[in-house]
């Protein structure tokens, strides 16, 4: 099945094909005449897509249930996502999701979170098995009228992880969806909906890749996340989409009292990324934080950064963004801080870093800082560096080459983003960076 344009008619389609109930439907018909109203963003990356061309939806499963075990899944499937290291990482994890193309194909978890009564499924089986949870939340936190990439998520969103977490509970080890691009002119439209409920934490790991193909892919998804009184929740990803990849994403986490929200986000692949993960810090003494890294190569352009919403009274932010740019490529930290009039005590940190590795690339920081009272702080610092002769000089002296050399010291910049990751994503992210060095 493989459903090609963007109509009334093919949305229509998609909605049948998942057996969905009148008011899924008519939000994705809703969304639609949204996302046909807005303009593409006046900022960042140049976007030129044929949204005519685009491919929205295909199932490469015969039998399109969610399989438990990996022999129930096509194999040469399953031995493309062995190949990639996907089913080794299962065993690092208290769950994990992956998605094909447009559908999620392997879903599983261990057998405690069952008992602790976590929910950890797609979100098409969420929407048909937890209705009124599901409704409570969906949409409410990322507008379908966000902006043009909310809006065609909206409509055409397939796939995607939701994830209930109950009160009073904790996860020893992380949960993990990967998602795979793997035709081209393929658009992939995942929704992800994660609630945090009070007193409890969650670890959530992504990851995101494609083949190359000449003809330009999509990724437009949409992540919301609910942080519920005094509760945590970490979402660490890693995309590392081809070089013909579009990636667009809206990411946004809504914090009550004494929560803390963690994004910790990698960017190396994509043609052209923009993306801008957010914290809404509403409840008092909520903190929020994220670490960022870009990696922007030849034809490259990575468009990212955070925003940090305070709403609430003692509230905290922390903003660390790490930018490369080698081989004329284009790393730009795009962010905001804004402090409400009444968000008293409260304090903003932004640190942006940026290596340039040669003279035919550039990074640009563009920070927008609003402070609207006087009890309150925000600090900003930014540096821009290259790596220096006489380190490369020192090291090489004592036997390196200059490409190890070079690739220890980029290595070491982006030391802080790989503390946050588990050990098995740092030796990866390692791995990712060394190829791309």
């Amino acid at each position: 099945m493989e459903i090609v344009g963007l109509s009334r008619n093919n949305i229509e389609k998609i909605s049948a094909i998942k057996k969905e109930d009148e008011w899924v439907k008519q939000f994705r018909l809703d969304s639609y005449e949204y996302f046909n109203q807005l303009a593409l963003p006046k900022f960042g990356p140049k976007i030129e897509l044929d949204f005519e061309q685009i491919i929205y939806y295909k199932n490469s499963e015969i039998d399109d249930r969610i399989k438990s075990d990996w022999n129930e899944v096509l194999k040469p499937v399953r031995d493309e996502l062995d190949e990639l290291g996907v089913i080794e990482s299962e065993a690092h994890l208290d769950g994990i999701g992956v998605q094909y193309e447009s559908e999620v194909i392997y879903h599983n978890m261990i057998k405690e979170l069952e008992e602790k009564k976590v929910i950890f499924t797609s979100i098409e089986k969420a929407i048909h098995d937890y209705p009124e949870l599901v409704q409570k939340y969906f949409g409410r936190i990322v507008s379908n009228k966000e902006n043009k990439f909310a809006a065609l998520n909206s409509a055409v969103f397939s796939g995607g992880s939701f994830i209930y977490i109950p009160k009073h509970t904790t996860l020893d080890r992380p949960l993990q969806s990967y998602f795979r691009i793997n035709s081209r002119n393929m658009g992939q439209f995942e929704r992800t909906l994660i609630i945090v409920d009070d007193d409890s934490s969650l670890h959530y790991v992504e990851g995101c890749t494609a083949p190359t193909y000449s003809d330009a892919s999509l990724h437009a998804a949409v992540v919301e996340i609910y942080v519920g009184k005094n509760s945590k929740c970490r979402y660490s990803t890693i995309q590392n989409w081809a070089n013909n990849v579009y990636n667009l994403v809206t990411k946004r986490a809504l914090v009550d009292e004494g929560g803390e929200m963690e994004w910790i986000d990698g960017n190396i692949g994509s043609y052209k990324t923009m993306k801008y993960p957010c914290c809404v810090l509403q409840g008092d003494h909520s903190h929020g934080t994220c670490v960022t890294i870009s990696v922007a190569g030849k034809g490259q352009e990575q468009d990212s950064g955070a925003r940090m919403i305070h709403l609430g009274k003692n509230t905290k932010s922390n903003i660390i963004s790490k930018s490369i740019s080698q081989n004329g490529g284009n790393a730009t930290y795009r962010g905001k801080v804004f402090i409400a009039s009444d968000a008293d005590q409260s304090e903003a940190m932004v640190k942006c870093d940026t290596l340039i590795l040669d003279q035919n690339s550039k990074s640009d920081t563009i920070p927008m800082n609003a402070c609207y009272n006087e009890l309150s702080n925000i600090e900003h610092e930014a540096t821009v560096s290259k790596i220096s002769e006489e380190n490369l000089f020192y090291m090489m002296s004592r036997g390196l080459s200059k490409e190890k050399a070079t690739e220890l010291i980029v290595l070491g910049f982006l030391d802080k983003f790989r503390q946050e990751l588990p050990m098995e994503y740092a030796v990866e992210l390692n791995q990712l960076i060394k190829r791309n060095l």
